[in-house]
């Protein structure tokens, strides 16, 4: 259900509440993700972080960025995530068609070699297309642990889609509820039959960003801690220098592993 806002700032307000929602009904499941990743990380693991459409955005806020480190590998697949060409080649249709393509998901995932230690973070709000969803039951069929990041409102909200069989809540070892509404916006506004100012986003970004600070306190205290993206303004430019060399390095020796015995595809 959406929400009736007053009309100053109505999205603001709304997401203010949403995220408040999350914070009092998700913490025990930022909690749990937060001691995978620090467990997978501190034993030199990756935590991968996979997203279709809008859902890229909050696998793209986990690194590289300001305040963030090597640990988490964004997977993100251009066809299912370049949306500044609307309609035309490489158009809206096209990437919502792929994302819906059964066997994708395991091309997608032959790309990899996994470790033991690595976990799998698979991110859509409506948790109901092919690929996110048989992305995150490969990863389990391979033995890493899943968590899904969804609306679990948005989800039941849609059929199951008989090519796929299943939700992506359904594939997830742990699932953390975006709390949004089905419709994903949060405002309606009078006079006007569809709601508008979507919240999985600002859902999704607050989520993993809780992730990586929790994370990286579990890190800090194990003395596992990767070198953190910095800017020169903190540390100073040289400082900043090394931490970005340093942070990409690691990421790289990570990296390497997780594609280095795949690398004919």
């Amino acid at each position: 259900m959406t929400m009736a806002i007053a009309p100053t700032l109505p999205w603001m307000t709304a997401a203010s509440e949403l995220l408040d929602e999350v914070a009092s009904t998700q913490a025990e499941a930022i909690e749990t993700a937060s001691q995978w990743s620090a467990e997978a990380i501190a034993a030199d693991g990756l935590v991968h972080l996979f997203g279709t459409g809008h859902s890229r955005i909050p696998v793209e806020e986990m690194f590289p960025r300001y305040g963030s480190y090597p640990g988490f590998n964004p997977m993100v697949e251009l066809s299912m995530t370049f949306h500044t060409q609307v309609v035309g080649s490489n158009g809206q249709r096209q990437a919502m068609y792929i994302e819906r393509t059964p066997g994708l998901a395991e091309v997608i995932l032959s790309n990899f070699s996994f470790g033991a230690q690595d976990l799998m973070m698979v991110f859509s709000a409506g948790g109901t297309t092919a690929v996110p969803v048989e992305l995150a039951r490969g990863a389990n069929a391979r033995g890493l642990r899943v968590i899904a990041v969804t609306s679990v409102r948005q989800s039941m909200s849609s059929e199951i889609d008989p090519t796929v069989g299943s939700r992506l809540l359904d594939e997830a070892d742990l699932v953390i509820d975006l709390c949004t509404p089905h419709a994903d916006a949060l405002v309606d506004v009078p006079g006007l039959d569809t709601p508008v100012g979507p919240g999985s986003t600002v859902a999704a970004v607050a989520i993993v960003n809780s992730i990586k600070v929790r994370t990286a306190q579990l890190l800090t205290e194990r003395g596992a801690m990767p070198p953190v993206l910095t800017r020169g303004s903190v540390v100073g430019a040289e400082r900043s220098r090394t931490l970005f060399d340093e942070a990409y390095r690691d990421h790289a020796r990570r990296l390497a592993r997780a594609i280095g015995q795949r690398g004919g595809g």
